[in-house]
């Protein structure tokens, strides 16, 4: 019964805030054309009417972010397409960041330079769990099956903390940047202004609940070298 709590919690601490994010997003993704613009063009008169016309708008597949490299507020196909309360409302958070970036924000350019670090290491993370199974199989040793599986957990842990420690600079974005802008601009239609807190927490969460993620390969790899 103790082992059955045990993966219960740890399955709701890692996939929870995962589906809450999932759930949310669809949720008010309907209806599909609630708003006379789309995402992308939102994106586009918001950053105009802040004189940020050097940063692009740019639709991708790589999930909705703001690139601060390429100067780039960079929205999912059906964001950017959209018009839907969704849609709006996580483009106003990437333009958050564009703000964040324009005016110096400390927090973000320490975020961007963490999460440049911790890249190549979280692949490494993931390598290290992939091939433990096989090392472990080939050296007939626990240990060093048990050595990298920890080098894994290591990486892979590394790089949800640095999520959770930007947090902030998420929840600036959301509620000191983006909610404002949406009040200024009247964007939000009459009763909307509740799934859009809900919506720019999610965005908030949305890079840790990727992170928390993957920590399940961790629990899986595990199993296979107990075995």
């Amino acid at each position: 019964m103790h082992v059955v709590l045990i993966i219960a919690f740890f399955l709701g601490v890692v996939v929870g805030p995962g589906v809450w994010v999932r759930t949310v997003m669809a949720r008010y993704s309907r209806p599909a054309k609630r708003y006379r613009i789309s995402g992308g063009e939102l994106a586009r008169e918001l950053l105009d009417g802040l004189d940020l016309q050097d940063v692009v708008t740019e639709q991708t597949e790589r999930g909705d972010h703001y690139d601060p490299r390429a100067r780039a507020v960079r929205l999912s196909s059906d964001n950017f397409a959209g018009r839907s309360l969704t849609a709006i409302t996580v483009a106003a958070h990437e333009v958050g960041h564009a703000i964040q970036h324009a005016r110096g924000f400390r927090p973000l350019i320490w975020r961007t330079r963490l999460v440049v670090w911790v890249q190549p290491i979280e692949k490494l993370g993931a390598g290290l769990l992939m091939t433990a199974p096989f090392l472990a199989a080939i050296v007939r040793s626990p240990g060093i099956g048990l050595l990298t599986f920890v080098g894994g957990l290591a990486t892979l842990g590394t790089a949800t903390a640095v999520h959770a420690l930007t947090l902030p600079t998420e929840f600036d974005a959301s509620f000191g940047r983006a909610l404002p802008l949406l009040h200024r601009r009247g964007v939000l239609h009459p009763g909307d202004e509740r799934g859009a807190r809900r919506i720019l927490t999610a965005a908030a969460l949305t890079y840790v609940a990727a992170s928390l993620s993957s920590l399940l390969n961790i629990a899986r790899w595990w199993a296979i070298i107990r075995r």
